[in-house]
């Protein structure tokens, strides 16, 4: 059987993989490169979530890429947006020829002798297996698991009379008109659905277990539209783009220095905004520290909107049972639904998913360290992409890009096949792979690699510091080992 070889392979045609592929049909355009794609359209997340409202929780000149200039007059964009603007890209740069969809890459080996990766894919429908060999894994499919999201086992659920949705599962037929909704969940998902759907449903209770940090911001960048009517497209965006990353260091590092201040600040801007009757304390005041979870992003204060119109309402309890007609709460209180949406948090996977293999040994993820947040302690010619959990995923994956084809073209340069992070450093030690409290990461340290308390393992989550060190640091570190076969 003749194994198909290409030089670069690109797992997941999302916002990180589309980027991948125009970085290196940019700056590596002697390096060919195929994406393979699970599903069956470009797009990734956007595509896959369909859930009333469904928008970013990043303003997009920072989630937008570093090389194509977000011009649409809102910052805050829906996913239909988001999506095109993925397509538009794709199409823009001739990068359709290149995607396979229906590929599911489940396991991948390397061979140190042979200098390459041989890739197990399922394909189609009748998931039939294909084997593709390739130079260099470049792994872009995000850490969410597309086939699931999470939900927890609540009491009572065969009970319920009516539906009981995820929000990742969510489907055309799905009708909330006139109809009392209950949405279980206090996160970026649950603070999109409640205004969006509020709009029809009879009334939309967003029940949470304990409150999440939220904070209104224009859907509108006024100076952003301002500076795209008078400036090159690129130049408007490059400042928006400055000024909104300096402006989330800013506000970052003040959460992390000043936390009671940054608090109180939060706090006071949802006081205003829902009125002096209503109980702040109780449904918008976390016991934890700000940036300890991710703020949610409520654009134009929607969500607020919703609330004071009377169109929603908020309730901090907790599930004692699912009845027939609805949910009943420890406290006594009953809910009554029609339908439930268990906006309850995602299931993360590393890599993809993917089963790794190198010269026979299995990498097993928690006891793997991650060298600079994209590529992994022992595992050669391979990187992947994760976005910063306090700014703009796309942030970190442009940097991410910039450095494999840096990477690419040094290895070129030398004549180099190889290329890996070796751990060295007997006094590095393992941390969890993200300093993160939120559900969904507790749930998932045990999936991911570790990081080290000292660079280059360390994940700083710093924009500013991860462009010294991936766009201009040097690429043989000491600790990236380039080298030919063994």
């Amino acid at each position: 059987m003749t194994v198909e070889h290409i030089d670069v392979l690109i797992v997941g045609a999302g916002l990180s993989g589309i980027g991948a592929a125009v970085h290196l049909s940019k700056h590596c355009p002697e390096r060919g490169f195929a994406i393979l794609e699970g599903r069956d359209d470009l797009g990734g997340t956007w595509d896959l979530f369909r859930y009333p409202g469904v928008r970013s929780d990043s303003d997009m000149y920072t989630l937008g890429y570093s090389f194509r200039p977000w011009t649409a007059a809102k910052a805050i964009a829906d996913g239909p947006s988001i999506l095109k603007y993925i397509r538009d890209t794709a199409h823009d740069h001739d990068l359709e020829r290149h995607i396979r969809y229906g590929h599911r890459v489940k396991r991948a080996s390397w061979s140190s002798t042979e200098s390459h990766w041989t890739v197990q894919v399922e394909k189609g429908p009748g998931a039939e297996s294909v084997q593709i060999t390739c130079n260099f894994l470049f792994v872009c499919g995000g850490y969410y698991n597309y086939a699931q999201g999470y939900t927890p086992d609540f009491p009572g659920v065969e009970r319920f009379a009516g539906r009981i949705v995820h929000p990742q599962k969510w489907t055309p037929d799905i009708d909330y008109a006139n109809k009392r909704v209950v949405i279980i969940g206090s996160g970026a998902t649950a603070v999109t659905l409640v205004p969006s759907m509020a709009e029809t449903a009879a009334h939309v209770t967003m029940l949470q277990r304990s409150p999440t940090y939220v904070v209104a911001r224009p859907a509108q960048d006024v100076l952003a539209n301002w500076l795209n009517r008078h400036l090159p497209a690129h130049l408007a965006y490059g400042i928006t783009r400055w000024k909104n990353v300096l402006m989330g260091m800013f506000f970052f590092r003040l959460a992390k220095r000043k936390p009671e201040r940054v608090k109180q600040l939060m706090i006071n801007g949802v006081r205003h905004a829902l009125g002096p009757d209503f109980d702040v304390q109780k449904h918008f005041t976390p016991s934890y520290k700000p940036w300890d979870q991710r703020v949610c992003l409520v654009p134009d204060a929607d969500l607020f909107t919703a609330i004071r119109k009377g169109r929603a309402s908020v309730v901090t309890d907790q599930i004692e049972t699912f009845t027939e007609a609805g949910i009943q709460l420890r406290s006594g209180q009953t809910l009554e639904a029609d339908l439930v949406v268990t906006a309850t948090g995602l299931d993360l996977v590393a890599v993809g998913g993917i089963e790794l293999v190198v010269d026979d040994k299995p990498v097993v993820m928690p006891k793997t360290m991650s060298y600079k947040g994209m590529m992994l302690a022992g595992v050669p010619n391979f990187a992947y992409v994760i976005g910063y959990t306090n700014a703009s995923w796309t942030l970190k994956g442009d940097l991410t890009c910039e450095f494999v084809c840096r990477l690419l073209k040094r290895m070129s340069k030398r004549g180099m096949t190889q290329c890996t992070p070796r751990l060295l450093d007997a006094s590095v030690q393992q941390e969890n792979w993200v300093d993160f409290s939120s559900g969904y990461i507790q749930r998932s340290l045990d999936k991911f690699p570790t990081q080290g308390n000292k660079k280059p393992w360390r994940l700083h989550q710093n924009y500013a510091r991860d462009i010294m060190t991936l766009r201009y640091g040097a690429i043989e570190d000491g600790t990236l080992v380039l080298s030919s076969c063994s």
